[in-house]
């Protein structure tokens, strides 16, 4: 049995949905715990590792300060996108570049498309490079167990990114983000998890009455680390920061699995400002907790760069859950680019039977999954490919830094503002366009000096890397 759906997708084997929503698809059916569990796997992802560094370089009343700014600045911009799931004619934009192509067009299209997939796209290599640094901690702290603490314990990264490509290989198949319910709320329990763990293990450390030093301004000038270091450093934290708070690049797409009633935009309000608050609870305390155990010298990972040894079995557990956790973050993230190209592809070879046919799989339950040989290749080869950079580039703090800076703003700010603005016909010059204006500038700079921090710091790792041969 054949049919041809809205999309114009051919479903083989008894794959046809009786129910439909007004666009033709398959009808939606999140919920408010489906959609928080979204954004929670979404935003609590490596970002968290890398807070206890970058308090440290901003100290105990900049570090607190700046991640209350980030979550505030990233849930009212998340409340000005959510409203633009809806054209004013009711039209659904499924996708975070049609929003914009709704309400903005123009150049604001092409921009919008290589800030949202650059921005996916390395969050894909970022999450590789994290769980990579994840499965070699597990390997490393069981041999530090057995051989002691000084033993050379080194291994090659390479192994480990190639065993996670491969499992995202096989996760990839997943036809689409509507599938990822079970996937997400698995992930974020999983972020909870590790990030309890890392602030039991910071707590222990604390009560154990470990010296370190700690200050208000952060990690203080001195012989070995200049002023002009401390500067770059803090632009970098900044970055580190950004970063943990990026998701508004995957909002409208998560939006779109939330069923029509009650109406998507109070469901998706209510979600944000959940995740975003039970997120910042932990980062707060991850972040502030972790400098406290490890003071000024806080290391960039702080659960896979050994700042703690003992229990072993607790700090593998942590990683486990961190491995859990990104492989289904690496698929919230993964899957709107998977349909992006999906979609223009079947556009442009509309009568391809490589790119329209999809057979059904049935997976032992009503609902099959659909599969087709073009989905297979492209998405296989987009895993290869990630796989491949993170292999190249492994260096986690400076990474996910980089590309907090040059995200944050266009897709956090920018875009969900200047839609705002355009949606609601905000007169020019009024009181609240100029805010959003003098807002979204100054998040510009912001962003800027945060990736000159990052862009800083991969230089010069770069400069003495050897790829695929470096061992930590």
């Amino acid at each position: 049995m054949e049919r041809s759906s809205a999309a114009g997708v051919e479903l083989e084997g008894g794959c046809d949905h009786p129910n439909f929503d007004d666009d033709g698809r398959v009808k939606r059916t999140g919920t408010l715990m489906t959609t928080v569990a979204h954004i929670i796997t979404a935003v609590i992802g490596s970002g968290v590792l890398s807070l206890a560094w970058a308090i440290a370089q901003l100290g105990w009343i900049a570090g607190p300060i700046t991640l209350f700014l980030f979550a505030l600045l990233t849930w009212y911009a998340s409340t000005l996108l959510s409203d633009c799931y809806r054209s004013p004619d009711g039209k659904r934009n499924t996708t975070y570049m049609q929003a914009v192509t709704t309400h903005l067009g123009g150049c604001n299209i092409k921009l919008c498309g290589i800030a949202q997939y650059t921005n996916l796209v390395g969050t894909s290599i970022g999450y590789t490079i994290t769980t990579s640094l994840s499965l070699m901690a597990i390997d490393k702290s069981n041999c530090y167990h057995k051989y002691g603490h000084k033993a050379d314990c080194r291994q090659k990264n390479s192994i480990f990114t190639i065993v996670f490509g491969i499992a995202q290989v096989v996760l990839s198949q997943i036809p689409n983000i509507h599938e990822l319910a079970y996937l997400s709320l698995i992930a974020s329990i999983m972020s909870f998890a590790y990030s309890s763990i890392g602030l039991a293990l910071s707590i222990d450390r604390i009560a154990r009455g470990t010296h370190v030093t700690t200050s208000i301004t952060g990690r203080p000038i001195g012989p070995n680390f200049s002023s002009t270091e401390k500067m770059w450093n803090i632009f970098a934290a900044v970055g580190d920061i950004a970063f943990a708070y990026i998701f508004s690049n995957v909002l409208v797409e998560i939006q779109d699995t939330i069923k029509a009633s009650p109406k998507e935009n109070k469901v998706m309000k209510q979600a944000t400002f959940y995740g975003i608050f039970i997120s910042s609870i932990f980062y707060v305390l991850c972040g502030l907790l972790g400098y406290a155990a490890f003071g000024n010298d806080a290391p960039s990972n702080f659960l896979t760069a050994f700042g703690f040894y003992d229990p072993f079995w607790l700090i593998d557990l942590a990683n486990v859950c961190i491995i859990v956790h990104l492989l289904g973050a690496y698929q919230v993230f993964a899957q709107p680019v998977f349909a992006f190209v999906e979609e223009r592809c079947k556009k442009r070879w509309p009568e391809s039977k490589m790119m329209n046919a999809e057979t059904c799989i049935k997976m032992g339950s009503k609902k099959g999954w659909s599969l087709s040989l073009f989905k297979l290749i492209w998405r296989t080869g987009y895993v290869i490919i990630t796989t491949l950079v993170a292999m190249l580039f492994p260096f986690f703090n400076d990474f996910v830094g980089l590309l907090g800076a040059i995200s944050y703003w266009p897709l956090t700010i920018y875009f969900p503002i200047q839609m705002y603005i355009a949606r609601t016909k905000t007169p020019r010059f009024s009181f609240v366009w100029v805010w959003l204006q003098i807002l979204c500038a100054v998040c510009f700079i912001l962003s800027l000096l945060a990736a000159a921090g990052s862009l800083r710091g991969l230089i010069l790792y770069i400069r003495t890397y050897k790829p695929f041969q470096a061992k930590s």
